[in-house]
């Protein structure tokens, strides 16, 4: 644990570029998948969150991306006109869109949740527990969680 204190510029160099290669292989992974559907990786980014917090709004949506509307509202179109998603209208606040998956949407995330599970699944198989919960708890410090 020492040697972390005296971490280099190379040292942190080097462990931004494994984050690059975890990144692109983790999403290399279901590009077929989504190359199918006339997807890419933004409608992927999207899915992945209305699947994982449904009901949100667009709002939220666009705050967890951190993407500009005219970008959301083109991806947003695109999983319209595909028949990906539904939006229906706040309960409390009939300004808000809710965004939910439909049954085609929940489809093509469990195509592509089961690509990149495999990667994911056999990376942490074969870690051992403590390494695991350190890598969730540098990840969630560098995502300022």
């Amino acid at each position: 644990m020492r040697e972390l204190l005296y971490l280099k510029d190379d040292q942190i160099k080097d462990f931004i570029e494994q984050i690059f290669y975890a990144y692109r292989e983790t999403y290399s992974d279901p590009k077929k998948i989504l190359k199918k559907y006339s997807f890419g990786t933004a409608h992927h980014r999207a899915i992945h969150l209305i699947e994982r917090h449904e009901g949100l709004t667009v709002s939220d949506l666009l705050n967890k991306l951190k993407i500009t509307k005219q970008s959301l509202n083109r991806v947003l179109r695109d999983l319209i006109k595909n028949k990906t998603i539904l939006l229906k209208r706040g309960e409390s606040d009939s300004r808000q869109r809710l965004i939910f998956l439909n049954e085609k949407g929940k489809k093509i995330f469990e195509e592509i949740f089961l690509e990149q599970k495999k990667r994911i699944y056999n990376a942490l198989k074969n870690s051992d527990s403590d390494s695991v919960i350190k890598f969730k708890n540098v990840l969630k410090k560098i995502i300022n969680e």
